[in-house]
């Protein structure tokens, strides 16, 4: 069964004071997938969010909502509701009648009120809490409070601005996989704005990649990581070997640094220079000196926790390489690959 699209943006653009935030940009979200917008400060992902939600117009495009024209309804009338940073709880209540606030609002009789708290409440695993104050909760307490506010009212579409940008990091990871669990849960779309990259690669099913007001890559977490699009997404998203002055033979084989190595990739043509080549540092191998492809010693080795980084200086360039085997500096070792390491792109285009 083809998948169908609850939201479609069409060329939106979107400007202030003359600065072109978003560059007509265009995607489809479909149904019950959770999406995430990802890029640095400012690359547009929170202006596309509030356009979406109601809090901004556009200059120019489209944003389609089951086929229908989005824009011209206004924000009580979205079946969109938004999760901010600051998850915007009201401190003067306690947690049942922040919950209850949508509904109340819509003059919803009582005792559906009270069942549907409840249930929501249960949902996100504050089932005792109903008449907590918010400033006895934790950062995670408040965020599911957030989350259950936000469901109540049943929309088809929910938007999560940076909500866990304050949480620790073991909390945030703890509310990462609660998010997922919701979302599939109750199987509404989920669009998710953030900054971090793990977080994107946990917890999408997509990912549309922003850079200063354009999108440089649409696909899941393996292809956004696996198969990097240019090099400014591989650039940000993990760490990377970047080759930018290699030359593409011919399908299935690539030269750089004075040697040819067969390849998975094809169509980019013969003896084409214009591409820039990928290997993420945890698919390069350490070998014993004389046993790999290139010869190299060790400058510096640092322990991460999981793994070491290692700078192994080569004569044509310095690589990085993540392992968990333990290397010395100053150690003479060669480095190794496999041939579906090798990840082949085509070099971005000024504008």
């Amino acid at each position: 069964m083809e998948q169908q699209h609850i939201l479609e943006l069409r060329n939106v653009t979107k400007e202030y004071d003359g600065n072109v935030i978003l560059k007509g940009i265009s995607f489809n979200i479909f149904k019950g997938e959770f999406i995430t917008l990802l890029g640095p400060s400012g690359c547009g992902k929170t202006t596309t969010l509030n356009i979406i939600a109601g809090f901004e117009s556009t200059n120019a495009g489209e944003v389609l909502f089951e086929n229908k024209d989005l824009l011209s309804q206004s924000i009580e009338k979205r079946q969109i509701n938004t999760i901010f940073q600051g998850y915007g709880l009201f401190p003067h209540m306690d947690v049942f009648d922040n919950v209850a606030y949508g509904l109340k609002i819509a003059k919803v009789k009582r005792d559906i009120i009270f069942k549907e708290v409840i249930k929501h409440l249960n949902l996100v695993g504050l089932k005792g809490y109903e008449y907590k104050k918010i400033n006895e909760l934790s950062g995670g307490q408040k965020q599911r409070v957030a989350i259950a506010r936000a469901l109540i009212k049943k929309p088809k579409i929910l938007l999560l601005d940076e909500p866990m940008s304050a949480l620790d990091v073991k909390l945030r990871k703890q509310m990462q996989e609660e998010l997922k669990r919701l979302q599939e849960e109750i199987g509404i779309t989920f669009i998710l704005v953030t900054h971090d990259q793990e977080e994107a690669l946990t917890l999408s099913d997509r990912i549309v990649l922003l850079n200063q007001g354009k999108i440089q890559q649409i696909g899941t977490p393996e292809e956004i990581y696996n198969e990097p699009e240019n090099f400014w997404v591989a650039n940000f998203v993990g760490e990377s070997n970047i080759i930018q002055n290699g030359e593409f033979i011919e399908d299935l084989k690539v030269k750089f640094d004075g040697k040819i190595f067969n390849c998975v990739d094809k169509g980019f043509g013969n003896n084409e220079t214009n591409i820039d080549i990928v290997i993420r540092p945890e698919d390069i191998d350490i070998e014993d000196f004389g046993n790999g492809y290139f010869d190299g010693i060790v400058e510096s080795a640092i322990f991460k926790g999981v793994w070491w980084e290692i700078i192994v200086k080569t004569k044509y360039r310095n690589w990085l390489v993540h392992t968990t085997d333990l290397v010395d500096e100053n150690e003479k070792v060669a480095i190794k690959w496999n041939v579906e390491d090798i990840h082949i792109m085509w070099k971005e285009i000024d504008d």
